[in-house]
């Protein structure tokens, strides 16, 4: 069965360093909420990709979000797709360290409701999950853990 990750707003994603990537569609609607042409929130607020094939944010020197003020996100309703899709659709090992959502075991129909739901997305097919053999590295009875 899939584990949907329900998010809680702890905002510990927005505090990660990296990148967070910019469709066209998302910089209009970034600008309209801040009050801005396009031209300069991209100035102001964007900078080149990392594989040099589109806009990323800025950061602020501590690699926060710079769209990220105290515990809010200011423009939460542009809804970035990244920011959307995580940690459902990609995370990284140990996300869930510092990430407060909370897994819940669904059933595939449920999983791929949940994902629209949070996403917009669609899913035809469940992500791959690992086999049971590898959910954790196993440690030898005869070493330490």
């Amino acid at each position: 069965m899939p584990i949907f990750y329900e998010c809680d707003r702890c905002t510990a994603c927005c505090r990660w360093p990296g990148e967070v990537r910019l469709s066209e569609g998302e910089v209009a609607r970034l600008a309209a909420l801040r009050g801005m042409k396009e031209h300069d929130f991209i100035q102001h607020y964007t900078r080149l990709s990392s594989n040099r094939r589109g806009r990323s944010l800025v950061e602020k020197p501590n690699g926060e979000c710079i769209f990220l003020e105290d515990r809010e996100c200011s423009v939460q309703s542009a809804q970035l797709q990244q920011c959307r899709d995580f940690p459902n659709l990609w995370n990284f090992p140990g996300f869930q360290q510092t990430c407060r959502a909370i897994p819940k075991l669904v059933g595939a129909e449920e999983y791929k409701r949940l994902i629209h739901q949070a996403t917009g997305k669609i899913l035809s097919a469940l992500p791959a999950s690992p086999r049971e053999d590898e959910a954790e590295p196993k440690v030898p009875a005869d070493e330490p853990a």
